[in-house]
């Protein structure tokens, strides 16, 4: 297979009294050409430093990093013909922006030995960038998000066989984040390019990826394609970090929550077959271990709801109304619904200490080893 391939990969660091700590640690992944790849986890999980190390800035301690088959050890980052896109664009302030754009050009590519082409490269990705007509204007000029958008044409200009894109939305605010997602997938599935997308935010992750890397404590946790990582965590710790707020043993929960869930559900754990057997998981190997996880929108208000929890606290939030209830025998979970009837029927929010019943939406809830 084409492509990175990165084999059993350690960095270390270390600290100035010569402590040695471990940022990534035995990481193998593969990206295929033409696919972008999210590199998910929180701060100090090791994902910038998988990515530095790919792209030949940091040092490996153990393991490979390869293209389409060839070991990159001892190959600077300037001739791997990787692309890099960071935080803050790094844009040249002494150029405008065609400049910018066309900087790779200038060194690489079929710039070189034609300026019609080079100017055609730099329109071209203008235009995909959403900045037609952009070519002479000042980068000063630029707000946070069309900064990024140069910076990013410029990094697709020399046409990179990898793009390494290193938190490239996380300064700006959310909004413009959500929107520029878009974007940036657009322009990476329209130019074909092979990506590698670090992020800590899940829905730049689930915008973005065509597969996504889950890590923590610089080891890799799972990788799956968006949907199957939602509704499949491989473990409770990546169902924590998606969202998914209450954890209940399936042996023990509610009579209620376990038949609407289903022995269904549970199948595609750890790919265990659990047909036949009972609502408490009974008859399956290691069915002690199975955990249902809710996250939020995993249960509804309903008058005839078999669930009942006490409300926390209630507030409207991009046109949706979040109750977060402390549902019994379940524990806290955050209830997700359409505002439109409260603003219908003049209706009040839910206040804190009010009583709700609750039905249980099975297709949001995750089976996982607990």
């Amino acid at each position: 297979m084409g492509g990175l391939a990165v084999r059993d990969v350690v960095v270390h660091y270390r600290d100035d009294d010569g402590t040695v700590a471990t940022a990534v640690d035995g990481v193998s992944l593969d990206i295929a050409p033409g696919e972008v790849l999210a590199l998910l986890g929180p701060s100090g999980s090791g994902k910038s430093t998988l990515l530095r190390a790919i792209a030949g800035l940091e040092p490996l301690s153990a393991g490979q990093v390869r293209w389409d088959g060839a070991d990159l050890a001892g190959v600077p980052t300037h001739r791997r013909g990787f692309g890099l896109v960071f935080q803050d664009g790094q844009l040249f302030p002494h150029r405008d922006v065609a400049g910018n754009v066309g900087f790779g050009l200038a060194m690489t590519g079929p710039g070189r030995r034609d300026r019609a082409a080079h100017r055609a490269r730099v329109t071209e990705l203008l235009e995909l960038m959403g900045l037609g007509g952009f070519e002479r204007r000042d980068v000063a000029s630029l707000s946070g998000g069309e900064r990024q958008r140069v910076a990013l044409a410029r990094s697709l200009a020399p046409r990179p066989r990898l793009l390494l894109l290193d938190e490239p939305l996380s300064a700006l605010d959310r909004a413009l984040r959500e929107r520029l997602a878009g974007d940036v997938r657009a322009a990476l599935v329209a130019t074909g390019t092979t990506a590698l997308f670090v992020t800590h935010d899940h829905d730049e992750a689930f915008a973005v990826a065509d597969r996504i890397a889950v890590m923590d404590l610089g080891r890799l946790l799972q990788v799956a394609e968006p949907a199957e990582l939602w509704h499949r965590p491989a473990s409770r710790r990546v169902a924590e970090f998606l969202g998914y707020e209450a954890f209940v043993p399936l042996a023990r929960a509610p009579e209620a929550l376990a038949r609407a869930v289903g022995v269904a559900r549970a199948a595609g754990v750890d790919g265990a077959g659990i047909d036949g057997a009972g609502a408490d998981g009974a008859g399956v190997d290691g069915a002690e271990d199975l955990v249902l996880a809710l996250g939020p929108g995993s249960l509804v208000t309903a008058p005839d709801g078999a669930l009942e929890g006490e409300v926390t606290s209630a507030g409207f939030r991009r046109g949706l109304v979040e109750t977060v209830a402390a549902v019994d025998g379940v524990g806290q979970v955050t209830v997700v619904e359409p505002s439109g009837g409260y603003a219908a029927a003049s209706q009040a929010l839910p206040v804190p200490g009010a009583r709700v019943r609750l039905a249980v939406d099975a297709a949001a809830i995750a089976v996982v080893r607990g």
